[in-house]
C-alpha cells in the first residue's frame, strides 16, 4: 500500500504534544508550535474523517480546541501521511480508549497548500490508520496552522500535548522519520488530571 504525501501537509492532533526534537540539515533542532507553559487558543477546522461517534459531522467547521475544552488533549500537526504518523495515531486510539475515564482527547491537522488534496489526505490517513477515536481535520488556516500556533513550515510534525488549555509537552520533528510515537505516548501521563 503506498502512502501518500502531500508537500507542505500539517496535521494537528487534539492533545498536542511534539516529542523527540528533530534537526534540520545545519544541524540545528527544530522549533515549531506552542511551547511548555504556553496557554492553548482557539482555531477553527474542517472535519473530513475519523471518530464517527464524536457528535461532530464530516463537512462540519468547528474549533476542536474549545470542544476538548480544559481536557488532556493531544493537537497533531502533520504535513506527512507516512507509516510513522499512522503508527503515532493508532497509539493515540488505544490511549484514548484507555484514559476514557480521564477525558483524554485528540485531533489530526493536515497542513499543506492545497484545502481539496487535504481533505482527500484526511479520508485517507483515516482510513489506513483504521482509528476509531481520532477525528482527522483541515484547518481554516490550511498552509502552516493557525498563525499563533507558529507551527514551523520546516516541520513535518508537530505534537502538542495540553491540559487545562496550557501546553506541557511538545514534540516536533523536521523528518517524519525521526517521530518516535513512544514517546509522545508516554508523555501523556504527564497531561492526565
Amino acid at each position: 500500500m503506498k502512502n501518500l504525501y502531500v508537500p507542505g501537509l500539517v496535521v494537528v492532533l487534539g492533545l498536542a504534544v511534539v516529542l523527540g526534537i528533530g534537526s534540520v540539515n545545519t544541524g540545528e533542532k527544530t522549533v515549531s508550535g506552542l511551547q511548555r507553559g504556553d496557554i492553548i487558543g482557539a482555531f477553527h477546522v474542517t472535519k473530513y474523517a475519523g471518530a464517527e461517534d464524536d457528535g461532530v459531522e464530516q463537512g462540519k467547521n468547528l474549533c476542536y480546541r474549545c470542544r476538548n475544552g480544559a481536557r488532556p488533549q493531544v493537537i497533531v500537526f502533520t504535513r506527512s501521511t507516512d507509516q510513522e504518523v499512522i503508527d503515532l495515531l493508532q497509539k493515540l486510539d488505544k490511549a484514548i480508549a484507555k484514559h476514557e475515564d480521564s477525558q483524554l482527547r485528540t485531533f489530526v491537522n493536515l497542513l499543506g497548500d492545497d484545502e481539496e488534496e487535504l481533505s482527500a489526505a484526511a479520508k485517507k490517513l483515516a482510513k489506513d490508520s483504521r482509528t476509531k477515536n481520532v477525528p482527522f481535520v483541515v484547518p481554516n488556516e490550511f498552509k502552516n496552522g493557525p498563525d499563533d500556533y507558529e507551527i514551523n513550515p520546516k516541520a513535518a510534525v508537530t505534537v502538542i500535548l495540553a491540559t487545562e488549555s496550557s501546553v506541557k509537552v511538545n514534540h516536533t520533528v523536521a523528518e517524519v522519520k525521526d517521530l518516535n510515537a513512544d514517546a509522545v505516548i508516554a508523555d501523556i501521563d504527564r497531561i492526565l488530571l
